[in-house]
């Protein structure tokens, strides 16, 4: 580059830069001139306000998006299998609701209290750890809902998973909750509600029993501790059905819990009567082995057939004297005379006892 030229670029970056130091004088000129200051300041405002405009636009974008996840949320809330819808709707959502579907919309479903009593009658709660577990691994479909305490979520992994999966609500809350739930302290860390199983017929039962097949018939035995401990004993042993007037009393939440899991291998049998119910199992080919603690023969020289139906009453009264009557074969369980009878739950026990060992001998 030549010296003229090297001099016409240095006039012109200094003509560049004068222009912006003029531009920055007039800017900051005497606001009485009238061409300096306050023609500045009027476009200022202007010219800040179009420069914050994307900012504004940025922000009312997030607010935007901050309620469209609050509505989403509120959408997820509202389409979440454990809400239960239990408001009458009022006329306005009634008409809503029937706008929606008119539309071809899914409208919020309305529970109705009767319903909701019908529901819960055909609920029960089950209560303890062996009891919970067994009912799982029995038939997860019949849980509705369950609560736990953090300590017992270890051994309930396969159970929680389950829950998670099949969409049943769960809860893991402390001991008072979860003791308002299992109504009793004696929960043992969990509960369930569950739907009940219904108790089969005795014409259902001997359809599908086997060749060898032992039932315990209670007369009036409503304990539920003693009904635990008898539907503990008869899974054990190997008696898979229990003759009773009311199939509920095997399924109160002491019963089962008692049970320790038995509950989950015996089905409850049901009659019009208890005699029609026994004579049923007669005509079927069955014995009748009623007990007394005063009369009959000893149980160390009786041999049980295949079929046998034990019956046993409750403490205090025993059998009645109709019931006493039904029995092809009377036997007392012998002792020292000291006491006057046996817990019923402890005769049991010992009847089916003799009963397996002498089908497996």
């Amino acid at each position: 580059m030549n010296d003229e030229n090297k001099s016409k670029s240095s006039k012109v970056k200094v003509m560049y830069v004068r222009g912006e130091e003029a531009s920055s004088s007039r800017s900051s000129g005497n606001p009485r001139t009238g061409k300096g200051g306050r023609s500045a300041d009027r476009k200022a405002p202007t010219d800040r306000r179009s420069s914050s405009s994307p900012r504004r636009d940025e922000a009312s974008s997030r607010r935007n998006d901050s309620s469209s996840r609050r509505n989403d949320s509120s959408s997820h809330r509202n389409d979440s299998p454990w809400r239960t819808v239990s408001k009458r709707p009022t006329e306005q959502t009634a008409s809503t609701q029937a706008s929606s579907e008119e539309e071809g919309l899914t409208a919020k479903s309305y529970i109705d209290p009767e319903q909701l009593r019908r529901q819960r009658q055909e609920e029960t709660r089950v209560y303890g750890e062996n009891a919970c577990q067994a009912l799982f691994q029995s038939r997860p479909e019949a849980i509705v809902r369950a609560w736990f305490v953090q300590s017992v979520t270890p051994r309930f992994r396969e159970t929680l998973r389950w829950l998670a999966a099949n969409r049943k609500a769960y809860h893991v809350v402390d001991d008072s909750e979860l003791a308002k739930a299992a109504g009793t302290e004696h929960h043992g860390g969990v509960c369930f509600i569950i739907k009940k199983q219904t108790g089969l017929d005795v014409a259902a039962w001997l359809s599908q029993a086997a060749e060898q097949d032992c039932v315990v018939a209670l007369e009036n035995v409503g304990n539920p501790h003693n009904l635990g401990a008898i539907m503990r004993s008869c899974a054990h042993f190997g008696a898979k059905a229990i003759l009773v007037n009311d199939a509920n009393l095997l399924e109160s939440g002491a019963a089962v819990r008692t049970a320790e899991g038995g509950a989950e291998h015996v089905r409850a049998v049901t009659a019009p009567s208890f005699l029609q119910g026994l004579d049923a199992f007669r005509r079927a080919g069955y014995s009748i082995v009623t007990t007394s603690s005063h009369e009959g023969q000893p149980l160390a020289s009786t041999t049980f057939p295949a079929k046998t139906v034990f019956v046993l009453g409750q403490e205090g009264e025993g059998l009645h004297e109709d019931t006493l009557r039904q029995g092809d074969i009377s036997l007392s369980i012998g002792g020292t005379g000291n006491i006057e009878s046996l817990n019923v739950s402890v005769a049991a026990g010992i009847l089916l006892g003799e009963w397996w060992r002498q089908q497996k001998a």
